[in-house]
């Protein structure tokens, strides 16, 4: 899953892509760089981020959205929202995939909207919201309170009429989370792989490796493909990056070792 912020202020690429025409392009390198789905932002989760209306989500995403309408595109859409009007819009122009870092607890429509346009959910494990979530986040057990969470809000998406087969878990890297919070959940995943449902890994240049390994954002390459890699070796369905042919490459060869096909 490329990452395509159509935002000023993301941790890596804010003001990179506000121009519709770069988001294009944008999202042609995604798909051309292996990706197979590509998840369109426009509303920066990043610690510390300020949250901004629907109007102004949509406002952002509305270039890219009319391409999208009037073009296609190359691979799978996946919009990163937790507003159902912003949802429904994505959906619209032909998103196949809300993912939604509140888990359907942001908008009460949001989860509604999925069941009924037929779309697929990825519910992201969050200790309170972006702008203060890394204020002293403490857990007693952070594998068994994140897990408890995403069989609560799978539960809480089923009811709500999504099929269970459309929904994918994410144990939110980063999100309220210290550094040792992280490394322990990416060493547990198989635990959270046990619900039963394809995870969603987002380590792509994230905090974790400046703490770890005192890199700034943009040399982060390193610690993202070697966390990415361990995370897919302990089970995760989908890397979430920034950094698309380099992580195709990498899984490619730790494929070829493993005399993986490829063909999933």
């Amino acid at each position: 899953m490329g990452v395509l912020n159509v935002t000023p202020d993301s941790f890596s690429d804010g003001g990179d892509f506000l121009d519709p025409q770069a988001a294009l392009a944008r999202l042609g390198e995604i798909a051309a760089g292996g990706a197979v789905i590509c998840d369109i932002g426009a509303e920066s989760t990043r610690p510390g981020s300020e949250p901004v209306g629907a109007a102004e989500e949509l406002r952002r995403l509305r270039p890219v959205l009319d391409e999208l309408t009037r073009g296609g595109a190359p691979l799978a859409i996946s919009i990163d929202t937790a507003k159902a009007s912003v949802a429904a819009a994505a959906i619209g122009a032909g998103a196949v995939l809300v993912n939604d870092v509140t888990a359907g607890r942001g908008d009460p429509d949001l989860l509604p909207l999925v069941a009924d346009r037929g779309a697929a959910v990825c519910l992201v494990h969050m200790r309170g919201e972006p702008r203060t979530m890394q204020a002293h986040p403490r857990y007693g057990d952070v594998v068994g309170e994140v897990r408890e969470f995403l069989e609560e809000r799978l539960a809480a998406a089923v009811a709500a009429g999504v099929p269970e087969e459309r929904v994918l878990l994410d144990p939110g890297i980063g999100f309220g989370k210290r550094l040792q919070d992280n490394l322990t959940l990416l060493r547990e995943l198989p635990e959270l792989a046990a619900i039963g449902r394809p995870l969603v890994v987002g380590v792509s240049r994230k905090s974790m490796f400046g703490e770890l390994l005192g890199r700034a954002v943009g040399e982060r390459l390193a610690g993202s493909l070697a966390a990415g890699l361990l995370a897919v070796d302990a089970g995760a369905a989908v890397l979430r990056v920034h950094d698309v042919p380099e992580t195709a490459d990498a899984i490619g060869v730790w494929r070829a070792v493993r005399g993986d096909d490829g063909e999933e």
